[in-house]
């Protein structure tokens, strides 16, 4: 039966429901010693519950139970001492529970391990919760030893309703031990907290042992005496936890343990992670468009034998494959900000590659500041800085063996500035002011995208644009 439950209900491996068998054989044994119902549990597959995968009975006293229990569920909001084992791999001692027949009970849990040191499931000890000792001495107890460190640990002696308010009004959950590892308060957030975990009673005279969320140790944070900080899950909460050394004495001390509830926000961060990833896939995905139109019209261009179509074509390739760059860069970097050199290099890369006029002997170079810009500002930059590189490849060296191409980039406080300087023989830019797509394109985007102006001078020793765009 244990090996069929877990395998239905369970993710366990055959080695870890071996290990559970072996340990079935033995709680009947168990049982009888202490005279308890035990049990060995499993988390399910569904949250915030676990399966009962074996189960013992005592002879030679009564059970708790009418019925068997093996292949019935525990839910967190009645064995919160089964989750808790479970998720976090510490035992329980003397925790209220709710059976699967509705009856009270107290549980000590201990978490059961594979050789992994990985949990697999837990151990059960259920006892009538009319065994516990006299509920009005514990009070009277828990009073006196409230009474004795209060004055060192909470200041409430003279202003007690005071500080009780000011804890609630704290959104951390606060909860103070002694030195003996007892709880001897707790805010209104801590109780909610503990109460959205199954806890039955208030914890409040609790163990240390049974409130911790993770695999502190008591005596372990006493001897180091230094605040300690853990992220944890529990159930469905993301929590941090804190936890802090008070001193009553030169040599007691106790512990105070502060609960953040940072469900939300880790929520939000994994929210913001998928939205991430999907936009950096869209960025993927534009590019390889971007790139298969490029590809296409590469191919029809070899349809043609006309230089001037062949021109035409490969300077609408150029102009995709300068916004298909962008998006291949924020698809790697998931960001909107980009480093504007290094985008420049690649469209200056692309404008050779893509130009039917270029030869080894014109020198193109990059020089000046890197910074960054965003996704839309650096569209619309190397759209422009391609239309300028293409029309200095395709005019200026006509009859030039040699030449360069020197593109600058100057930052600026409010305006920055990139200059595209060639050693061609120049053109009259009135002349071609209105003729020329390519500087058309160019001008309205620097005047509408980027708000920038743009100023081209050319004579017989070579060409000048500059055009700024504001930061």
């Amino acid at each position: 039966m244990l090996r069929k439950l877990c395998r239905e209900h369970t993710n366990l491996s055959e080695e870890d429901i071996s290990i559970l068998e072996q340990l079935e054989q033995s709680i009947s044994i168990m049982s009888n010693l202490v005279r308890k119902d035990i049990f060995i549990d499993c988390l399910a597959k569904e949250p915030d519950t676990a399966i009962v995968v074996a189960e013992a009975k005592p002879c030679n006293s009564a059970s708790l139970y009418k019925n068997s229990v093996v292949g019935e569920l525990a839910l967190r909001k009645n064995e919160p001492a089964v989750l808790r084992t479970l998720e976090i791999g510490m035992g329980t001692t003397d925790l209220k529970a709710t059976t699967q027949e509705n009856i009270m009970a107290k549980q000590d849990t201990e978490p059961i391990k594979n050789n992994e040191g990985k949990i697999i499931g837990v151990l059960i000890m259920e006892k009538d919760i009319s065994e516990d000792v006299n509920q009005s001495r514990n009070m009277e107890i828990l009073y006196e030893t409230t009474e004795q460190l209060t004055q060192t640990l909470l200041n409430l002696r003279d202003g007690e309703n005071e500080n009780n308010v000011a804890y609630n009004l704290i959104n951390d959950g606060i909860v103070i031990f002694d030195e003996n590892g007892i709880c001897m308060y707790a805010n209104y957030n801590a109780e909610e907290l503990y109460s959205k975990l199954g806890y039955k009673d208030k914890i409040i005279g609790m163990k240390f042992e049974n409130l911790a969320l993770n695999e502190a140790d008591f005596n372990q944070i006493v001897e180091e005496r230094k605040p300690i900080a853990y992220d944890t899950n529990v159930s469905r909460l993301s929590l941090q936890i804190k936890y802090g050394v008070t001193q009553k004495t030169s040599d007691i001390y106790g512990v105070i343990m502060l609960i953040k509830d940072i469900t939300y926000i880790k929520e939000k961060e994994k929210e913001i992670i998928l939205k991430a990833v999907a936009i950096r896939e869209i960025h993927h995905r534009v590019k390889n468009n971007l790139q298969t139109i490029a590809s296409i019209l590469r191919l029809q261009s070899r349809r043609t034998n006309s230089l001037e179509v062949k021109n035409s074509y490969y300077e609408s390739i150029s102009r995709i494959l300068s916004i298909a760059t962008i998006h291949e860069v924020l698809a790697q970097n998931g960001v909107d900000d980009i480093d504007i050199k290094s985008i420049l290099s690649m469209i200056k890369d692309n404008a050779i590659n893509n130009n039917v006029n270029y030869n080894n002997s014109i020198k193109v170079e990059l020089l000046g500041d890197s910074f960054y810009v965003n996704s839309d500002k650096a569209t619309s930059i190397a759209i422009v800085l391609n239309e300028l590189i293409q029309n200095s490849l395709k005019h200026a060296f006509n009859n030039e063996v040699e030449g360069f191409i020197e593109i600058k980039i100057k930052k600026g406080d409010m305006y920055s500035t990139i200059c595209i300087i060639d050693s061609g023989t120049g053109f009259d830019v009135n002349l071609v002011k209105n003729e020329s797509l390519g500087l058309n394109i160019v001008k309205s985007i620097v005047k509408d995208k980027l708000n920038g102006v743009i100023n081209i001078a050319s004579d017989k020793n070579g060409t000048k644009a500059v055009f700024n765009f504001e930061n």
